[in-house]
């Protein structure tokens, strides 16, 4: 009998070793999230901006991870690249297109799935998905796109979502990056279930426009001239060959909405030097806004370093989209646009990713849920549509079926920034765009329907698309063969071009 109880012992023992020895496997998971954070803002990308030095400690994460440098989302506008996030599949089929969709506790598939491989989960910050964040052990969230100074947020309570809220508010102003920081901290420093790993999803509503920076930024760049894209001035042979006036400008081009109406620049000044203010304007609370979102993060790296959680931490920064910032005197997003497409990548996690890598495998938004999934021990389930990338942030060869183009659809027909609707194909080549211009069934497209057209840019010669060669002869078959990919890569997505104008 003695032998028995102690072999039963031993057998406890074991399961509980072979338990723990599982959980300290899995890494934390903090995901970093800002909303219109372009790629070409943050300095370790490169580009005009990088001698600004706008994110020291996000070029620290890449100088200490990887950097993607081909990561791109399938619809550029904030609810529907969320929903994105948490289901792992594309617009057309989680539903959500537009601003106007909603992502229920059952879809909320990424929260749900780790919580069930034994994290402890939160999200805090922006959320804009509507429906409460049920799935998450914690949730603090603004409702809508909330406010930038002394934020209302939602929280789990006694009333029907969204009814329990509380104000935050410091000795002058809080600053939305502030507060979110602020609650992130708090409940990482406070959570209950401390023998889990935990999965934090940590979302800046900043830099949003009308990019309202904190106060301690207000003379940040003041006497500096930030250096404008060569295309905000010459927009070449970008754009549609109709040269029609879609998007909306820094300068006067679009008389209806335009930058230089945002930042209260005097309407009555010449065309030039009305452009000029709006773009120094425009640039430079931004680029506030942005360095609020980096120090906030250092803030939470300390954090991680006090509490010797940092290297035990899969730390992943990006954002929901890309952002034009006055490239082809564009703002906003939404575009299928290279500055608008990109989506910044950064992952750090020297247990097992490299440090001071790069990767260019073509990489989208709905591959993100999967690799989460795979750091946290997860099988991706069958209803998710992308792949994890797990094996190649740590330094594996790209598989050799991996996808060679990625499939992008804007819904919300000329709503808000006047932008058709479009689709389209990027391989690391080319850019092959049609504007079919129809509101279709999205929710919240303007019913007014524009002439159809395509656009082709050849990425090897014209980085910065200023040149759309469609009806170049030279591109004939490369544009045959491009329409034959899109409509391959349609098909396997599960979206479709049938009953859409055509043009030639």
């Amino acid at each position: 009998m003695p032998l028995l109880l102690t072999l039963a012992q031993l057998l406890v023992v074991s399961t509980v070793a072979k338990e723990l020895q599982a959980a300290e496997s899995k890494p934390n998971i903090l995901f970093l999230m800002a909303d219109d954070h372009a790629a070409h803002a943050i300095g370790a990308y490169g580009g005009q901006l990088a001698k600004l030095d706008p994110t020291p400690t996000l070029d620290r994460l890449a100088r200490e991870g990887v950097l993607l440098t081909n990561v791109f989302c399938t619809n550029s506008i904030c609810t529907p690249s969320r929903a994105t996030l948490m289901t792992g599949q594309y617009s057309h089929v989680n539903g959500v297109k537009t601003l106007n969709g909603s992502i229920p506790e059952p879809q909320q598939h990424l929260a749900r799935l780790i919580k069930s491989a034994g994290y402890e989960t939160a999200m805090i910050g922006k959320w804009h998905l509507e429906a409460e964040p049920a799935a998450f052990d914690f949730y603090t969230v603004l409702p809508g796109q909330g406010s930038y100074f002394n934020p209302l947020f939602c929280v789990r309570g006694s009333k029907p979502w969204p009814q329990n809220t509380f104000r935050a508010s410091g000795y002058d102003s809080a600053h939305s990056s502030d507060a979110i920081t602020d609650i992130s901290l708090k409940w990482l420093k406070e959570r209950k279930q401390k023998d889990k790993p935990f999965f934090l999803m940590h979302h800046f509503k900043a830099p949003h426009d009308n990019f309202e920076n904190a106060e301690r930024y207000d003379w940040l760049y003041e006497d500096v001239e930030i250096p404008e894209p060569e295309s905000l001035r010459n927009r070449g042979k970008h754009g549609p060959l109709q040269r029609e006036r879609f998007g909306t400008s820094v300068g006067k081009r679009n008389t209806r909405r335009n930058m230089g109406q945002h930042m209260f620049v005097n309407p009555k000044l010449a065309d030039d030097e009305y452009q000029r203010q709006a773009y120094q304007r425009y640039l430079k609370k931004y680029l506030r806004c942005v360095r609020g979102v980096d120090d906030n993060i250092a803030r939470l790296i300390e954090h991680l370093e006090a509490t010797g959680e940092l290297d035990n931490t899969l730390i992943v920064y990006t954002s929901d989209q890309g952002f034009m910032l006055g490239e082809h005197d564009y703002i906003d997003k939404r575009w299928m646009y290279e500055e608008s497409l990109r989506m910044p990548f950064l992952v750090r996690y020297p247990k097992t990713i490299p440090a001071g890598k790069k990767l260019d495998a073509i990489i989208n938004n709905v591959d993100f849920a999967p690799t989460l999934l795979a750091f946290a021990g997860v099988a991706k389930p069958e209803f998710m549509q992308g792949r994890s990338f797990q094996n190649m942030l740590e330094g594996k060869p790209e598989p050799a079926d991996w996808p060679q183009a990625t499939y992008y659809r804007y819904w919300m027909h000329m709503a808000h920034h006047d932008n058709p609707a479009h689709l389209g194909i990027r391989t690391k080549e080319f850019k092959l765009i049609h504007f079919y211009g129809q509101p279709l069934d999205a929710a919240g497209a303007i019913d007014s329907p524009t002439d159809p057209y395509w656009e082709l840019y050849d990425l090897r010669t014209d980085p910065q698309e200023m040149s759309n060669v469609i009806a170049d002869p030279a591109y004939a078959d490369t544009l045959a063969n491009l329409k034959q990919q899109l409509s391959e890569l349609q098909k396997q997505v599960g979206d479709s071009s049938k009953g859409l104008p055509t043009s030639p």
